[in-house]
């Protein structure tokens, strides 16, 4: 039984329930395209695009616009001789503080689960799965 097969065709999801490679290889039993982002050096918008754009791959000069990221979310294509074609997307360490903060956080998983819907008219799957950078613990007043 494959990671994925408990998992809706079209879904934005905490990394932390699954494990990582087990996901890498159900996509791949699935033939459907992996698609990977480290944040952990991002701080901002601008930097959490940049490393989604490279990751996955994406023209670069997202900017910060979720606007660009989601039309080149659009323009992927699975790979068209798979059995149930789709994606697995995974957003590692996305930045928890700072100026990205939760409302930031929300805002680009909105632009994943606006994919998710524009490829659930296509019958294609969009599985997105992100953890976030744990806060820095506060240090103790003086």
């Amino acid at each position: 039984m494959s990671a994925l097969s408990n998992v809706p065709p079209q879904a934005v999801l905490p990394l932390s329930a699954y494990d990582l490679e087990d996901l890498r290889k159900g996509a791949a039993r699935l033939d459907q395209r992996w698609l990977q982002a480290d944040c952990s050096d991002s701080s901002d918008r601008a930097g959490v695009l940049a490393a989604i754009a490279t990751g996955f791959g994406l023209a670069p000069g997202l900017g910060d616009s979720h606007a660009e990221l989601y039309k080149e979310l659009t323009r992927l294509q699975p790979d068209a001789s798979a059995d149930q074609p789709g994606f697995v997307v995974v957003l590692r360490q996305l930045p928890g503080n700072g100026d990205f903060d939760q409302s930031e956080r929300q805002a680009l998983l909105d632009v994943f689960r606006e994919a998710a819907d524009y490829f659930y008219d296509r019958e294609t799957a969009f599985r997105v799965f992100y953890s976030v950078t744990a806060a820095p613990a506060a240090r103790p007043a003086d």
